[in-house]
Protein backbone atom coordinates (compact mmCIF):
# COMPACT_ATOMS: atom_id res chain seq x y z
CA UNK A 1 0.00 0.00 0.00
CA UNK A 2 2.64 2.45 0.71
CA UNK A 3 3.74 2.30 -3.05
CA UNK A 4 0.31 2.15 -4.47
CA UNK A 5 -0.45 5.53 -1.96
CA UNK A 6 2.82 7.59 -3.62
CA UNK A 7 1.69 6.49 -7.25
CA UNK A 8 -2.07 7.89 -6.76
CA UNK A 9 -0.99 11.14 -7.17
CA UNK A 10 2.94 11.21 -8.15
CA UNK A 11 3.50 12.28 -4.36
CA UNK A 12 6.15 10.44 -1.81
CA UNK A 13 3.62 9.61 1.42
CA UNK A 14 5.29 9.39 4.75
CA UNK A 15 4.16 5.33 5.23
CA UNK A 16 4.13 5.85 9.03
CA UNK A 17 1.93 8.32 8.64
CA UNK A 18 0.17 6.10 6.56
CA UNK A 19 -0.16 3.51 9.06
CA UNK A 20 -1.53 6.07 11.39
CA UNK A 21 -3.87 7.25 8.68
CA UNK A 22 -5.74 3.93 8.98
CA UNK A 23 -5.85 3.25 12.37
CA UNK A 24 -7.92 6.59 13.07
CA UNK A 25 -10.11 5.48 10.68
CA UNK A 26 -10.39 2.15 11.86
CA UNK A 27 -11.73 3.72 14.97
CA UNK A 28 -13.81 6.27 12.94
CA UNK A 29 -15.24 4.10 10.75
CA UNK A 30 -19.33 4.63 10.75
CA UNK A 31 -19.14 7.89 11.91
CA UNK A 32 -19.11 11.63 10.21
CA UNK A 33 -16.07 12.19 11.79
CA UNK A 34 -14.35 15.58 10.33
CA UNK A 35 -10.86 16.38 9.02
CA UNK A 36 -10.19 17.65 11.90
CA UNK A 37 -11.27 14.66 14.39
CA UNK A 38 -9.29 12.64 12.63
CA UNK A 39 -6.37 14.97 12.63
CA UNK A 40 -6.84 15.29 16.22
CA UNK A 41 -7.11 11.43 16.77
CA UNK A 42 -3.82 11.21 14.39
CA UNK A 43 -2.00 13.88 16.39
CA UNK A 44 -1.59 11.87 19.50
CA UNK A 45 1.15 9.63 18.01
CA UNK A 46 2.52 12.53 15.60
CA UNK A 47 6.54 13.76 15.76
CA UNK A 48 5.85 16.80 14.02
CA UNK A 49 3.02 19.34 12.69
CA UNK A 50 -0.08 17.74 11.25
CA UNK A 51 -2.73 20.22 9.41
CA UNK A 52 -6.34 19.68 7.79
CA UNK A 53 -4.79 19.88 4.53
CA UNK A 54 -2.46 16.76 4.79
CA UNK A 55 -4.65 14.53 5.77
CA UNK A 56 -7.05 15.51 3.78
CA UNK A 57 -4.67 14.52 0.97
CA UNK A 58 -3.56 11.71 2.19
CA UNK A 59 -7.30 10.69 2.26
CA UNK A 60 -7.64 11.72 -1.56
CA UNK A 61 -4.77 9.43 -2.53
CA UNK A 62 -6.73 6.39 -0.48
CA UNK A 63 -9.48 7.08 -2.48
CA UNK A 64 -7.95 6.63 -5.47
CA UNK A 65 -6.56 3.15 -4.67
CA UNK A 66 -10.04 2.43 -3.53
CA UNK A 67 -9.18 1.59 0.25
CA UNK A 68 -11.08 4.68 1.39
CA UNK A 69 -15.01 4.46 0.10
CA UNK A 70 -17.44 7.05 2.03
CA UNK A 71 -21.04 7.04 2.26
CA UNK A 72 -23.25 10.11 1.26
CA UNK A 73 -25.59 11.30 3.39
CA UNK A 74 -29.57 10.60 1.84
CA UNK A 75 -31.33 13.46 2.06
CA UNK A 76 -35.39 12.57 1.85
CA UNK A 77 -38.51 14.63 2.15
CA UNK A 78 -40.04 14.97 5.43
CA UNK A 79 -42.96 15.80 7.08
CA UNK A 80 -41.03 18.16 9.83
CA UNK A 81 -38.52 20.99 9.14
CA UNK A 82 -35.41 18.32 10.71
CA UNK A 83 -32.35 19.24 9.94
CA UNK A 84 -30.58 16.83 8.13
CA UNK A 85 -26.29 16.11 8.39
CA UNK A 86 -25.33 16.22 4.66
CA UNK A 87 -21.58 14.57 6.08
CA UNK A 88 -20.35 11.56 4.37
CA UNK A 89 -19.85 8.51 7.16
CA UNK A 90 -16.27 7.47 6.94
CA UNK A 91 -16.25 3.61 5.25
CA UNK A 92 -13.54 1.29 4.15
CA UNK A 93 -13.98 -0.53 0.91
CA UNK A 94 -13.74 -3.47 3.10
CA UNK A 95 -13.72 -3.43 6.32
CA UNK A 96 -11.03 -6.06 6.78
CA UNK A 97 -8.64 -3.28 6.28
CA UNK A 98 -9.77 -1.75 9.68
CA UNK A 99 -8.88 -5.27 10.96
CA UNK A 100 -5.83 -5.21 9.67
CA UNK A 101 -5.07 -1.86 10.45
CA UNK A 102 -5.80 -2.31 14.06
CA UNK A 103 -4.25 -5.84 14.64
CA UNK A 104 -7.14 -7.47 16.33
CA UNK A 105 -8.41 -11.14 15.79
CA UNK A 106 -11.50 -12.80 16.43
CA UNK A 107 -10.77 -13.24 20.14
CA UNK A 108 -10.27 -9.49 20.47
CA UNK A 109 -13.89 -8.92 18.38
CA UNK A 110 -15.52 -11.15 21.00
CA UNK A 111 -14.23 -9.55 23.81
CA UNK A 112 -15.15 -6.05 22.37
CA UNK A 113 -18.49 -6.46 21.06
CA UNK A 114 -18.95 -2.87 20.42
CA UNK A 115 -15.85 -2.51 18.08
CA UNK A 116 -17.41 -6.16 16.58
CA UNK A 117 -20.79 -4.31 15.95
CA UNK A 118 -18.90 -1.58 14.41
CA UNK A 119 -17.30 -3.97 12.32
CA UNK A 120 -20.00 -5.93 11.34
CA UNK A 121 -22.04 -3.08 9.87
CA UNK A 122 -19.24 -2.20 7.99
CA UNK A 123 -19.33 -5.47 6.39
CA UNK A 124 -23.05 -5.31 5.90
CA UNK A 125 -22.53 -1.99 4.11
CA UNK A 126 -20.08 -3.32 1.67
CA UNK A 127 -22.50 -6.42 1.05
CA UNK A 128 -25.65 -4.01 0.52
CA UNK A 129 -23.39 -1.62 -1.75
CA UNK A 130 -22.12 -4.91 -3.96
CA UNK A 131 -25.45 -5.76 -4.20
CA UNK A 132 -26.97 -2.14 -4.90
CA UNK A 133 -24.63 -1.70 -7.28
CA UNK A 134 -25.93 -4.97 -9.39
CA UNK A 135 -29.62 -3.34 -9.72
CA UNK A 136 -27.62 0.04 -10.59
CA UNK A 137 -28.56 1.36 -7.15
CA UNK A 138 -26.72 2.89 -4.61
CA UNK A 139 -26.19 3.17 -0.77
CA UNK A 140 -26.88 6.13 1.80
CA UNK A 141 -26.76 6.78 5.39
CA UNK A 142 -29.14 8.90 7.62
CA UNK A 143 -28.82 11.16 9.88
CA UNK A 144 -30.41 14.41 11.38
CA UNK A 145 -30.56 16.87 13.54
CA UNK A 146 -32.91 15.16 16.52
CA UNK A 147 -30.26 11.76 16.45
CA UNK A 148 -32.02 10.07 14.37
CA UNK A 149 -29.85 7.92 12.10
CA UNK A 150 -30.44 4.58 10.17
CA UNK A 151 -27.36 2.87 9.19
CA UNK A 152 -28.09 2.28 5.39
CA UNK A 153 -31.01 3.41 2.73
CA UNK A 154 -30.79 1.45 -0.68
CA UNK A 155 -32.83 3.69 -3.40
CA UNK A 156 -32.42 2.16 -6.67
CA UNK A 157 -32.47 4.69 -9.96
CA UNK A 158 -36.70 4.41 -10.58
CA UNK A 159 -36.57 6.15 -7.09
CA UNK A 160 -37.76 3.27 -4.84
CA UNK A 161 -35.90 3.02 -1.99
CA UNK A 162 -35.70 0.62 1.55
CA UNK A 163 -34.46 1.63 4.90
CA UNK A 164 -31.72 -1.48 5.97
CA UNK A 165 -30.74 -0.79 10.23
CA UNK A 166 -27.70 -3.24 10.83
CA UNK A 167 -27.63 -5.13 14.29
CA UNK A 168 -25.48 -8.21 15.39
CA UNK A 169 -28.77 -10.19 16.45
CA UNK A 170 -30.45 -10.51 19.69
CA UNK A 171 -34.20 -9.60 20.45
CA UNK A 172 -33.10 -6.61 22.53
CA UNK A 173 -31.37 -5.08 19.27
CA UNK A 174 -33.61 -6.01 16.62
CA UNK A 175 -36.14 -4.68 18.31
CA UNK A 176 -33.81 -1.02 18.48
CA UNK A 177 -33.41 -1.27 14.87
CA UNK A 178 -36.74 -1.60 14.26
CA UNK A 179 -38.25 1.18 16.30
CA UNK A 180 -35.66 2.83 14.42
CA UNK A 181 -36.98 2.14 11.31
CA UNK A 182 -40.44 3.05 12.08
CA UNK A 183 -39.34 6.63 13.19
CA UNK A 184 -37.71 7.31 9.91
CA UNK A 185 -40.53 6.04 8.36
CA UNK A 186 -42.83 7.97 9.62
CA UNK A 187 -41.02 11.57 8.76
CA UNK A 188 -40.91 10.66 5.01
CA UNK A 189 -43.41 13.02 3.12
CA UNK A 190 -44.84 10.15 0.82
CA UNK A 191 -46.88 13.37 -0.94
CA UNK A 192 -43.84 13.89 -2.05
CA UNK A 193 -41.89 11.00 -2.25
CA UNK A 194 -42.47 7.32 -2.88
CA UNK A 195 -42.79 5.28 0.65
CA UNK A 196 -40.26 3.05 1.20
CA UNK A 197 -40.39 -0.45 -0.77
CA UNK A 198 -38.91 -2.45 2.81
CA UNK A 199 -37.64 -2.16 6.26
CA UNK A 200 -34.97 -4.99 7.03
CA UNK A 201 -32.70 -5.14 9.82
CA UNK A 202 -30.03 -7.05 8.91
CA UNK A 203 -28.43 -9.85 11.55
CA UNK A 204 -25.29 -11.60 12.24
CA UNK A 205 -26.69 -15.13 12.44
CA UNK A 206 -29.17 -17.24 10.89
CA UNK A 207 -30.63 -19.54 8.18
CA UNK A 208 -33.34 -17.80 7.13
CA UNK A 209 -35.13 -14.36 6.49
CA UNK A 210 -38.09 -13.91 7.89
CA UNK A 211 -41.16 -11.16 7.57
CA UNK A 212 -42.42 -9.83 11.41
CA UNK A 213 -46.12 -8.75 11.54
CA UNK A 214 -45.38 -5.06 11.27
CA UNK A 215 -44.10 -6.13 7.53
CA UNK A 216 -40.30 -5.60 8.60
CA UNK A 217 -37.71 -8.13 7.01
CA UNK A 218 -34.99 -9.56 9.20
CA UNK A 219 -32.52 -11.06 7.20
CA UNK A 220 -29.08 -12.94 8.05
CA UNK A 221 -26.71 -11.34 6.32
CA UNK A 222 -26.13 -14.57 4.73
CA UNK A 223 -29.27 -14.26 3.08
CA UNK A 224 -28.86 -11.11 1.45
CA UNK A 225 -29.13 -11.66 -2.53
CA UNK A 226 -29.17 -9.11 -5.09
Amino acid sequence: MNVDISRADKKIRDPERVKRLLKSYSRLQGTQAGLKTIKLDMAANESGSLDEDTVSSYLKALKKIFVVEDMPAWCPNLRNKAVIRTSDTRYFADPSIAVAALGIGPDDLMNDLNTFGLLFEAMAVRDLRCYAEALDGSVYHYHDGSGLECDAVVHLRNGTYGLVEVKLGGETLINAGVETLGRLAGKIDTTKMKAPSFLMVVVANGEYAYRRPDGIIVCPINCLRP
